[in-house]
């Protein structure tokens, strides 16, 4: 067993010292795993933080009850807190129909035009959220069926034509983003590879002594398979810094912006264990990169008589 490790070690030792002096070579091959690393981790981030940002939109599901003209507001906040006491219900908002008015004279640009009208046009309204167990397409329609039964409620409108469509968008760079990662990884491959089938060229002469003198295929090839994971290992870390550079650089202009909203979202960058599973998945495919071409080549390198 002491042996074993023995073996492992000085190859693993070796590997690393070889890397060391040849340190421009190494250092553009880490650089360019890491960059394919990182745009799909970048990708990743950007779609888990539209879903923290937004609420997770797909439970995002709000009614817009407008009442009939002439319901007096007695009534519509009676029925609100009737709606309050509902189970499934997340929150109930009522808006008068003066303040709806005022929000829409400040908002839409014709105050004068406005002013200048006898009546108010506009009716009560309650926004109505179901919880997010309850979001879902039967009880949503069960609450729907609920408040148009209303006889004061003039329009039922639920807002979620917007969410499906958010949603689909998400969807789609969800699957975007699984295509990529294969095509990347495919590419991590070839660049460990091709690096791999270089350095066994260069030293063509060391490994036909080393097999002369009785050396198997194992024993020439595990030097390169550390090789391998070195270059997936060190191109997953320089992925994650770069990532955690980019979400600390943008971090507090995205903190700034999302307080003119009211906001308090705060960007999520990768956790340690997510560094960890990017450092594994990077030595893997070195490894395995590693693998395949030192496979290939050493078949065709033999002791010459």
């Amino acid at each position: 067993m002491s042996s074993w490790l023995t073996r492992h070690l000085q190859a693993f030792l070796g590997a690393l010292g070889r890397l060391a002096r040849m340190p421009l070579a190494t250092i553009l091959t880490i650089t360019v795993i890491g960059v394919a690393f990182a745009i799909p981790v970048a990708l990743a981030l950007i779609v888990h933080n539209a879903r923290i940002a937004t609420g997770d939109f797909r439970n995002a599901i709000d009614f817009t009850v407008h009442f009939k003209l002439g319901t007096p507001l007695a009534r519509v906040e009676q029925l609100a807190k009737q709606l309050r006491q509902r189970d499934g219900i997340d929150t109930v908002i009522v808006t008068p129909a003066e303040q709806a008015l005022a929000e829409f004279r400040r908002n839409s640009g014709f105050g004068e035009a406005l002013a200048a009208l006898d009546d108010n046009p506009l009716p009560h309204h309650l926004l109505v959220r179901p919880t997010a167990a309850n979001a879902v397409p039967t009880e949503v329609e069960s609450l729907r069926r609920y408040l148009v039964a209303w006889p004061e409620v003039d329009i039922v409108q639920l807002d979620s034509d917007w969410v499906r469509r958010f949603n689909a968008i998400l969807d789609v760079l969800r699957r975007g983003l699984w295509g990529g990662m294969l095509v990347l990884g495919l590419g991590v491959l070839a660049v460990v590879g091709n690096t791999i089938r270089l350095e066994i060229q260069h030293r063509r002469a060391e490994i036909e002594v080393t097999k002369l003198v009785g050396g198997s295929n194992a024993l020439v090839r595990r030097p390169f398979l550390y090789t391998g994971v070195l270059y997936g290992f060190g191109g997953a870390v320089l992925a994650g810094a770069l990532v955690w550079g980019g979400v600390t650089y943008l971090g507090t202009s995205v903190e700034a912006l999302a307080s003119q909203y009211g906001s308090k979202f705060e960007l999520s960058g990768l956790s340690w264990r997510d560094f960890a599973t990017l450092a594994g998945v990077g030595s893997i495919l070195g490894w395995f990169g590693a693998l395949i071409s030192t496979g290939r080549q050493l078949r065709r390198i033999e002791p010459r008589a």
